[in-house]
């Protein structure tokens, strides 16, 4: 099959998909098509989204966002502005873009909460670099703390941490909502500042 051909298969398919019911409804055919769209094109754009994001795994996320965006987006499709191929590629690179960002800001965010917190709680207010009684308290303190939270926050704070986790990569390792997670680092944080407190 030469590429006009392809690519006008293509823009048949995109275009059985964008006639699905309005308001997010289902239509046999218009799934249909999504799933030969896939079958097609997936191998060729999950290239694409390795290239940005260089993980398999994340890839992965990355194409499924993309083919759910399709989805949605697919009757936006014109034909005189791009081949389908292209516009599906820009739609993948968006997603694994967006996928970089959101989770350089989760990392960021995370890093910075549970930074500022041991700097807070662990060094104090710049103590003397040579007093190391007073460190040693401070670490005892920090594990007391610590040992005072339940354990799955225990849990969490420490991955989030000393592994350099961010909050989607904990919830996916621990199998947890994203929401739960958040909630659990940020109440142990309150906790931990609150029992750290009272040895100061």
């Amino acid at each position: 099959m030469d590429s006009n051909l392809s690519d006008q298969h293509l823009i048949a398919l995109i275009d059985r998909v964008a006639a699905r019911p309005a308001q997010g409804g289902r239509h046999a055919d218009s799934e249909a098509a999504l799933r030969e769209l896939y079958d097609l094109t997936s191998s060729r754009l999950y290239g694409v989204a390795l290239r940005v994001v260089s993980n398999r795994e994340w890839a992965e996320d990355v194409l499924q966002e993309a083919y759910l965006n399709i989805w949605r987006i697919a009757g936006n499709y014109r034909e005189a502005l791009s081949p389908p191929m292209a516009w599906m590629g820009v739609i993948v690179r968006s997603r694994a873009l967006d996928f970089l960002r959101r989770r350089a800001s989760e990392r960021a965010d995370s890093a910075l909460e549970l930074d500022g917190f041991v700097a807070e709680t662990v060094a104090g207010d710049a103590p003397d670099p040579l007093d190391s009684s007073q460190a040693s308290e401070h670490a005892r303190a920090l594990h007391e703390c610590l040992r005072q939270l339940e354990a799955r926050q225990r849990e969490v704070l420490s991955l989030a941490y000393l592994r350099d986790l961010s909050h989607s990569e904990l919830a996916e390792q621990l199998k947890l909502p994203l929401g739960t997670v958040k909630t659990w680092i940020r109440r142990g944080l309150e906790q931990l500042r609150g029992c750290m407190a009272r040895f100061a």
